[in-house]
């Protein structure tokens, strides 16, 4: 068969197929993307510290159902076929979303908020468990053996660039609520954020529409006018030690350690720079996005890259980057933003003091507003919230303390630049792995044993990051990047098993 039969239609699929896929993560993410605003909406304001880690423990909690997601619709891919299970998957996600920018604030139906919040995240979970498999399995077996790490590539970056596009939709939906970013910020964070939730029932039902039209698999439809499809894909996949062994390699071996250092390179980044380094919340996110940006590219040649030398080498490699550089890339970025290394200019100082009655008290809310420029350019507001008593002596509470700092230009940079490291790292370990995965196992029960192991690995194991990494730095506060124990420890023992035990040998798996 010639090259341009092989690849005949090729784009058409890769195109169907990652358009769902990148919706369905831009879905998944925007909770994430949100997690502060969240905090405050459906979970008691008393504490804020408790509302974030209640709204990351709720985040993580659709990372953890994924697993089951793989299982429960891996199997339904393997029995029925790969196209409309993950149709079926597009349109949970889908609706959850959608249900998300719906559910009233916890001022409103008190704890009812959250129990919601987390029936719709454990929705969203399950549904991206039987997504991901899908869409790479899909690709991968319309793909030529000798170019289907490129051509799985094109489905790895959607992950990221769903981040990317809910990143993206946020600021663009709170710069555009009113002209005054005072009142555009208030206005987001009072009914605003609802909107990147709202908008994504149109861009499934766009992508619905599309993938309707797609073609099952033909390895699949081979197998299935043959009478050789699985009658049993839990069985075959987890009963057989063969293939059990291969689940477990590709888990411990590799998607466990793909996952943390996914995570940590994007979200638990973006988390750090926003709520440890204090970084005003526009400049979080475009920090992010332009890593984003200039690393996304790197998916796609690690991935080709990998059809020519084996894929093994390069993901241990990603691994290995970031055990070695995590505690000084994340050390640099929060010394960026540290007001320690810089000096203050006091002819610039501005302090101001608004006074708000509160009803039926002679009392006041009082609000001071501080804000300090230092040399270098950079702005620090601090906004301390406590009660004026109109009696002296009076007990008082511990006053509120926000903090945002505006970078000045230079050391914007410098964090991108970081920031694209982290994400290059990404693309050495995430770049691959869809063809390493599918070559494992064969057709009849790949849909199933690959989703399994990358769920687990990064459902689990990487899904957890933001969440164990932020409670670590409550736990440790003297310590600011001691969050990074977690992926450190869990990169380094997939990084030895993946060594020892994965073979660097191409195995067209895919084929049989």
């Amino acid at each position: 068969m010639n090259n341009n039969n092989e690849t005949k239609g090729i784009w058409k699929v890769i195109g169907a197929s990652s358009l769902g896929t990148l919706i369905e993560w831009y879905d998944f993410y925007i909770f994430g993307s949100l997690a502060v605003v969240i905090a405050n909406q459906f979970f008691p304001k008393t504490n804020p510290t408790a509302a974030l880690l209640s709204t990351l423990a709720t985040f993580a909690a659709g990372f953890i159902v994924r697993p089951f997601g793989a299982l429960v619709f891996g199997r339904l891919g393997d029995l029925v076929g790969r196209k409309y299970t993950f149709l079926l998957t597009l349109v949970l996600m889908g609706g959850s979303t959608f249900a998300i920018g719906c559910i009233p604030s916890y001022e409103s139906i008190g704890f009812l908020a959250p129990i919601l919040v987390l029936i719709l995240r454990l929705i969203q979970g399950l549904a991206l468990g039987g997504e991901y498999g899908g869409a790479a399995t899909y690709v991968a077996e319309h793909s030529p053996a000798h170019r289907r790490g490129f051509f799985t590539s094109w489905i790895q970056t959607t992950a990221t660039l769903g981040l990317f596009i809910s990143l993206g939709v946020i600021l663009l939906t709170r710069h555009f609520l009113d002209v005054d970013p005072a009142k555009s910020i208030a206005k987001f964070n009072d009914w605003g954020w609802r909107i990147p939730f709202l908008i994504s029932i149109l861009l499934v039902v766009v992508s619905i529409y599309i993938r309707l039209k797609m073609a099952e698999s033909p390895l699949y439809e081979k197998l299935k006018s043959e009478g050789k499809t699985s009658v049993n894909p839990l069985k075959e996949s987890f009963g057989n030690k063969a293939n059990l062994k291969m689940v477990l390699l590709a888990l411990f071996g590799a998607t466990m350690g793909q996952g943390v250092v996914w995570y940590t390179g994007q979200f638990y980044a973006q988390s750090f720079i926003e709520n440890v380094c204090k970084v005003e919340f526009d400049q979080s996110r475009t920090i992010l996005i332009w890593g984003i940006l200039f690393a996304t590219p790197f998916f796609v040649i690690f991935a080709s890259l990998s059809d020519k030398i084996g894929r093994k080498w390069i993901m241990l490699s990603g691994m290995f980057l970031a055990v070695i550089s995590y505690n000084y890339l994340f050390t640099n970025l929060y010394q960026i933003a540290d007001v320690k290394t810089k000096t203050e200019v006091l002819a610039k100082k501005e302090i101001k003091t608004n006074l708000t009655a509160i009803a039926n008290s002679t009392d006041f809310i009082r609000k001071t507003i501080t804000k300090t420029t230092f040399t270098d350019g950079m702005t620090m507001l601090q906004t301390q919230t406590d009660t004026a008593y109109a009696i002296p002596g009076k007990a008082t509470i511990k006053p509120l303390i926000a903090i945002s700092k505006t970078l000045a230009s230079n050391d914007y940079w410098k964090m991108v630049g970081i920031v694209f490291l982290l994400i290059l790292y990404v693309t050495l370990v995430y770049g691959p792995i869809a063809a390493f995965l599918v070559e494992l196992f064969p057709t009849k029960i790949r849909y199933t044993s690959m989703s399994l192991p990358y769920h687990i690995g990064n459902g689990v194991f990487g899904g957890l990051t933001p969440f164990i990494a932020t409670l670590l730095t409550t736990i440790y506060t003297d310590n600011k990047i001691v969050g990074l124990m977690y992926p450190i420890i869990i990169a380094t023992i997939c990084m030895i098993i993946g060594a020892i035990y994965i073979s660097n040998k191409i195995d067209p798996a895919v084929d049989r």
